[in-house]
């Protein structure tokens, strides 16, 4: 059952840069508070009062709603956004049909939670345009910092990352169109950061400093190898 009724609100909100959060739990809330923080306003909605009341003066707009019924998605306006995700990751069933209700609403863009590898097989079936796996994700990224002694790792592609890590005594003191460093481990420094000065782009005349952190791009493995020397 919808709490209040929003369609003045939401109205308003879904003509702004703004995105529809549907559940609020850890992922979701998360989600949600990083783009109110960013400018975009948000409407959330999430079945439970506790997390309704809890978010309460955190979103532009919060409603305890059940997102599986299309006609209350509708009373809150949510067909007309052009930006909705399904965070709903303890109901799986709930968040198959909320993202069906939102493909038949014909948003133009869905992202949506999945818990598990079939759970994110159905969601894309279904025709979901972005397919998120938050634990999954976290927990290769995490994996690969436990290995090395990468501070950062961001996967941006198929076998492709940049790493944020210290650079190896092979580098320091010397321009780095000296060092090679992309000929011999086929990696590139792309930025590196220097105690009082931040960050800055690096060139082929850039000396990095044992003190520095660098930036790395290049193939999974190779960006690994690289970030393991000393």
């Amino acid at each position: 059952m919808v709490k209040f009724s929003l369609r003045p609100p939401s109205t308003r909100i879904a003509e702004a840069d703004s995105v529809a959060v549907i559940g609020l739990g850890r992922f979701g809330s998360a989600l949600a508070l990083e783009l109110m923080a960013k400018g975009t306003e948000v409407l959330g909605i999430d079945g439970s009062e506790d997390i309704v009341q809890a978010h309460n003066g955190l979103l532009t707009h919060v409603v305890r709603a059940d997102s599986t019924k299309e006609e209350t998605l509708r009373q809150l306006a949510v067909h007309e956004f052009d930006r909705v995700v399904v965070a709903i990751g303890g109901d799986i069933q709930a968040s198959i049909l909320t993202a069906s209700i939102l493909l038949k609403m014909k948003i133009p863009t869905i992202w949506a939670k999945a818990v598990s590898d079939p759970h994110g097989e159905i969601l894309g079936q279904l025709g979901v345009h972005h397919i998120v796996y938050p634990e999954k994700d976290m927990g290769q990224r995490v994996a690969h910092l436990v290995r090395g002694a990468m501070q950062d790792y961001v996967e941006v592609g198929e076998d492709f990352a940049l790493v944020k890590t210290t650079p190896p005594k092979s580098i320091i003191g010397v321009p780095l169109g000296q060092s090679r460093v992309r000929a011999t481990y086929g990696v590139t420094v792309t930025a590196f950061h220097r105690p009082g000065k931040g960050w800055d782009y690096t060139t082929l005349e850039t000396v990095i400093e044992a003190d520095d952190i660098i930036l790395i791009a290049g193939q999974t493995n190779k960006v690994e190898s690289f970030s393991q020397l000393r």
